[in-house]
């Protein structure tokens, strides 16, 4: 394989277009001309000689040498979201909480105290009110869209400020660049994650954040056939302290899903504007259903952070959360009615999936700090598809009104 490190950074200085560079980012000029890059499926790599192998290891030559350290088709994979976010260089994890705990396990220390949104991904806080929190971290859970509550949180020892914005599941819109010059006053780090929006429509980077990661399984893969994460940081000093964090944690991601990770990411633009599409007229229909109390979607004018989602956002993304009037058991008449929509967790994939936050990706924080978070025991997760819009919303339907047979049929037993 050729070395085209200085095409690739000519590539990220030049103007060319996201939607170009989904489909050529972290690609170099392959032996044999492969356009594709290829599966390099080896555990270890040969050396030219002793000399060579002592001089990788010295950090005097660049190379592979095994590949939990790296691999070319990993770094591939790396290379391309890297450019994408606008950042230096990133690195594959073998799962999104691989990324997470990769994450703070090199920004924190026994005594550090982190910021975190109270919106997030349920085992983001259950690792830090448990294994973080044995460690001797210490964690504040603030609602990250309120700029003063994160001001006030704000303590001597705070190392960093982790932002999941949108949040998983309330979609609570948070300022990055407000954050950010909160964070870097007080000497603190910015971890931003940014798996609902993807570079997209959304790029932390450019409103001031330090770190920024994904959950690879969702958008950027898209295709709900790959386990991953992605941390991605701005200079070369954070990137060997981060990779000897990784190296040393041992949780890195394999070459295969690499591959379909880079190959997901080729139709990323496409995939994105059809879900921010779709979410927009289903969204704008479940606001107008009688029996839907509520829908939370950064693209209704109701949204609390409407006006700082255009601002922040190239789209709205493809994640609706809503609730149905009748609570938790008219939600449970709903997933178990969807036909088109499946009933599975996870999101960002071409298939729409519908799930219950309280009972399934947010059971673990505990009923308190799903609360405190607000999310209701009624609330739906909905992660729109690139399915026909009209077919999605036929499926919303249908289903929405056996939610109403069965209110009605409850209530006359009542009587």
């Amino acid at each position: 394989m050729k070395t085209t490190s200085g095409e690739r950074n000519m590539q990220k200085n030049s103007k060319t277009s996201f939607d170009t560079k989904c489909v050529h980012s972290g690609i170099d000029e392959y032996e044999f001309g492969a356009v594709v890059p290829p599966i390099y499926q080896t555990s270890t790599f040969k050396f030219k000689s002793a000399q060579h192998g002592a001089a990788l290891f010295a950090g005097e030559e660049k190379g592979y040498i095994y590949t939990r350290m790296s691999n070319p088709t990993v770094e591939a994979m790396e290379n391309s979201i890297a450019e994408l976010e606008g950042g230096h260089k990133a690195l594959g994890c073998a799962s999104g909480m691989a990324a997470v705990s990769t994450a703070f396990g090199a920004l924190t220390s026994s005594g550090d105290h982190v910021i975190c949104s109270t919106a997030v991904y349920g085992p983001t806080t259950t690792i830090l009110n448990t294994i973080f929190k044995r460690y001797g971290v210490e964690v504040s859970f603030v609602d990250t869209s309120n700029n003063e509550a994160v001001k006030n949180a704000v303590k001597k020892n705070t190392k960093v400020i982790y932002v999941e914005t949108p949040g998983n599941p309330t979609l609570a819109v948070s300022d990055l660049k407000t954050i950010s010059e909160i964070a870097h006053k007080n000497n603190a780090v910015v971890v931003v994650d940014n798996t609902f929006m993807s570079p997209a429509l959304q790029r932390p980077f450019e409103f001031g954040a330090d770190v920024v990661l994904h959950s690879l399984t969702k958008f950027l893969n898209g295709h709900a056939d790959v386990i991953g994460g992605v941390i991605v940081v701005k200079d070369e000093e954070t990137y060997k302290h981060f990779r000897k964090t990784l190296n040393q944690l041992g949780g890195v991601i394999d070459p295969f899903n690499s591959f379909l990770v880079h190959r997901g990411i080729k139709t990323l633009s496409l995939r994105m504007d059809r879900h921010c599409e779709s979410a927009m007229k289903i969204a704008e229909y479940l606001e107008k259903h009688p029996i839907i109390k509520w829908v939370c979607y950064p693209g209704l004018k109701s949204h609390p952070q409407y006006e700082l989602g255009l601002q922040q956002h190239k789209g709205h993304g493809g994640m609706i959360t809503f609730e149905v009037a009748g609570g938790i058991e008219a939600g449970r008449v709903l997933m178990n009615s969807v036909k088109l929509c499946q009933l599975a967790v996870s999101l960002g994939g071409v298939e729409s999936l519908i799930q219950h936050p309280a009972s399934m990706t947010h059971y673990s924080m505990g009923k308190e700090a799903r609360e405190a978070a607000s999310i209701s025991d009624g609330l739906v997760r909905l992660s729109v598809g690139i399915e026909n819009v009209d077919d999605i919303i036929a499926d919303l339907d249908q289903a929405l009104n056996k939610v109403k047979e069965a209110s009605t049929i409850s209530n006359e037993q009542s009587v």
